[in-house]
């Protein structure tokens, strides 16, 4: 089995954490549907803060199997214009990606990311071809459930090494460890265990000396009631309390609410609360 990408390399934690929590998000439906030919459309829209308008995106993609080519065309209610250029197997393994965001009398941006994978090893590529041009690469190595990885970035203006970091992590069958450091002195350790088929936990500690000398601490827990339906929590040290309720109302239609809390403070009203609303054919 390959390994994972540098930023994959604590993905079980990381999505225990970051995934499907609601609250951040006042209001948010997606619409999904694919055509017979296969061709894929989109329509994103989210309302992140109070009384502001939606934030829109219309998205098609097209796939060429024969070919590897994948060819994605998004367009906001901002007049950005994302378009992204897939190309697969050029070798086994190699994987190159163009990547572009242009918004007409403002910003443009364009990325080539490359990608290579094979058994025992993972390295990616990113060059920022236009404002400030960058480069960043990464490379993973893994065997018998032990990887190890590295990452740094070069900032091409000026010549210089712009960041680096180092990562190690062990994964079994029913458990994952992981420990992340970089140029900061920013270091992370994480346990992820599936308890059993219907229970995940997991913890996350961080250091940032730049912040502050306390560590920062993060548990959270994942319960699948039955197929349709998703319990979340997580809570920090400061007593931050977030939960989540996922909800899968028929075939392709589903319904996630959350919200965020003081724990220290339960008499308070609740702090954020959001929801979303998700189509697929």
């Amino acid at each position: 089995m390959a390994p994972p990408f540098f930023s994959d390399i604590s993905q079980n934690i990381n999505g225990l954490l970051n995934r499907d929590f609601y609250h951040n998000t006042r209001s948010a439906f997606s619409l999904r549907s694919t055509t017979e030919s296969g061709v894929n459309f989109s329509l994103n829209a989210r309302q992140n803060i109070k009384d502001t308008p939606l934030k829109t995106n219309v998205e098609t993609r097209f796939s060429d199997k024969a070919t590897g080519l994948t060819f994605t065309q998004g367009w906001s209610n901002e007049n950005k214009l994302n378009t992204k250029i897939e190309l697969k197997d050029l070798a086994p393994g190699l994987k190159t990606e163009v990547i572009s965001n242009f918004i007409p009398h403002g910003s443009k941006a364009a990325k080539v990311n490359v990608s290579f994978v094979q058994p025992f090893f993972a390295t990616r590529y990113v060059f920022d071809l236009l404002e400030n041009p960058s480069f960043v690469g990464s490379l993973t190595l893994s065997h018998e459930g032990a990887v190890g990885g590295a990452e740094f970035g070069y900032d091409i203006s000026s010549g210089t090494v712009s960041r680096y970091a180092v990562a190690l992590g062990y994964s079994a069958k029913d458990y994952s460890l992981g420990v992340f450091i970089n140029d900061s002195k920013l270091t992370s350790v994480s346990f992820f265990q599936k308890v059993g088929r219907d229970l995940q936990v997991g913890a996350k500690a961080t250091l940032n000396p730049k912040i502050s000398s306390n560590v920062n601490m993060e548990l959270a827990t994942r319960y699948l009631p039955d197929s349709t339906s998703q319990i979340k929590a997580k809570i920090n040290d400061t007593g931050k309390l977030t939960v989540s309720y996922k909800q899968d109302l028929r075939k392709g239609v589903t319904l996630g609410i959350g919200a965020s809390m003081d724990a220290l403070k339960l008499n308070e009203p609740v702090q954020k609360i959001g929801w979303s609303l998700n189509f697929a054919a």
